[in-house]
């Protein structure tokens, strides 16, 4: 069998997806288990889900980032990317403390994928580890074929993600403003909304190309600075 570390996925995980970063609007309770989450020695299976970019990922991000601090070895897998990947990536995984896998719901119909998925389920449960997966619906709305991997995906905890509001947002970003010694007054950050596209990746990039140009401009986030640095 092949080892992980041989089958290692151009994946970088942004340093900047922590708990802390995690604005948990109405996510509160979830929030609280997984940061809780790596450093219980039990076995845990957990599985998220939520609308797209409700923030499913930065909480696979966060607890692979933990887990890091912590001395740990993780292995994060986007499904995303299946095209590019062969079954034989999920080997050998369930000798790791925790797995990560982010929208599993690409590969369902895939008998090839779901059997993988299932051997994987059942390998990490002998282990004793941890695995934590998303997708968009809940494990029986998916589409997945196999009755066994859907019974699989009902194991342990199951959350759906709130996704933000738009004041929710507002707040998120002027937290990660605040952390980086900005100001964003609201009309600023309401500019935004009306100029691009809502979820907080998209924000949050922005947030970071801005905050590059001010310190090198030595200026403010003003609604005349943002237009002449966005071109928007």
């Amino acid at each position: 069998m092949s080892n992980p570390s041989q089958l290692s996925l151009p994946v970088y995980l942004p340093d900047d997806e922590t708990f802390l970063s995690f604005y948990p609007a109405n996510n509160e309770e979830l929030l609280k288990v997984m940061s809780h989450l790596v450093a219980d020695t039990q076995s845990h299976f957990v599985y998220l889900w939520g609308k797209p970019k409700s923030g499913k990922t930065h909480l696979l991000h966060a607890c692979c980032a933990d887990a890091q601090d912590k001395g740990l070895q993780t292995f994060y897998i986007p499904f995303e990317m299946y095209a590019s990947m062969s079954v034989a990536i999920l080997e050998n995984l369930d000798n790791l403390p925790l797995i990560c896998l982010d929208n599993i719901d690409r590969v369902a119909g895939n008998p090839l994928w779901e059997e993988a998925l299932f051997d994987l389920y059942n390998r990490v449960k002998e282990a004793g580890g941890k695995l934590i997966v998303s997708a968009d619906h809940s494990p029986k709305q998916n589409g997945f074929q196999l009755p066994d991997l859907v019974s699989r995906l009902s194991w342990g905890l199951s959350y759906q993600v709130n996704s933000m509001s738009d004041d929710d947002k507002l707040a998120a970003m002027q937290k990660r403003a605040e952390a980086r010694g900005l100001v964003l007054s609201d009309d600023v950050v309401k500019y935004l909304f009306n100029r691009l596209d809502r979820d907080l990746r998209t924000l949050f990039d922005t947030l970071d190309r801005l905050d590059k140009a001010s310190l090198q401009a030595q200026r403010k986030l003003t609604i005349p600075f943002i237009k002449e640095t966005l071109k928007l």
